[in-house]
């Protein structure tokens, strides 16, 4: 099993989620680690929510800023975090992608409220 704490100081992974008819979204995401969780902050209203209170299963890789696969598929279940869960993985995003993350929150107001959500490795 790979190690969490090797890809933390990376900055993206790609996601895999998974449409109602098991077609699978692949996209790139900012992400922290605690705990021998994957944590990552994104909008209410988007496609990967939406996908994922529809089916929790996750895969997910290391990838370049664009998407492209650089490390290994790992599989993974998500939870979708509450308020103050969200408001500490939001923090520890801020932290980890400083100024960018501020810039991110301002662009992507219209997509909804920030949530976050978990992902346990498999």
């Amino acid at each position: 099993m790979i190690s969490l704490e090797k890809i933390k100081s990376e900055k993206y992974i790609v996601l895999e989620t998974y449409r109602k008819n098991g077609e699978p979204v692949k996209t790139p995401v900012w992400f922290v680690i605690n705990d021998d969780f994957v944590y990552v902050v994104t909008r209410s209203n988007t496609g990967k929510i939406k996908r994922l209170q529809n089916n929790p299963k996750v895969k997910f890789a290391l990838c370049t800023i664009k998407g492209k696969v650089t490390g290994e598929w790992i599989s993974g279940t998500v939870k979708i975090l509450d308020g103050n869960q969200t408001k500490s993985t939001i923090e520890m995003r801020d932290k980890k992608y400083g100024f960018m993350a501020k810039i991110a929150k301002f662009l992507s107001k219209s997509k909804g409220e920030l949530c976050a959500f978990s992902i346990k490795i498999d």
